[in-house]
């Protein structure tokens, strides 16, 4: 099963995520299927790929409880 979720990049102390379909039984920082956006948690800077996601989602993949939650704050789910 596809998931919609968060893999951490960045130095000690300065997370960065990347958003990625990843199948759910790969470790956090696996091969992603697909890169879909990053998100910064200490900027606050996000960038999706709306298309891309959208697109995800009408397939099937069901995003992370974070992933849904930053989703919603950005309006692309409602």
């Amino acid at each position: 099963m596809l998931k919609l979720r968060l893999t951490r990049t960045g130095r000690k102390k300065q997370p960065a995520y990347r958003l990625v379909i990843m199948e759910h039984t790969t470790r956090r920082d696996g091969r992603p299927v697909d890169i879909v956006g990053y998100y910064n948690p200490l900027t606050k800077e996000v960038n999706f790929k709306v298309e891309k996601i959208q697109h995800w989602l009408k397939v099937g993949v069901k995003p992370s409880q974070t992933v849904f939650n930053l989703l919603k704050k950005a309006s692309i789910i409602e």
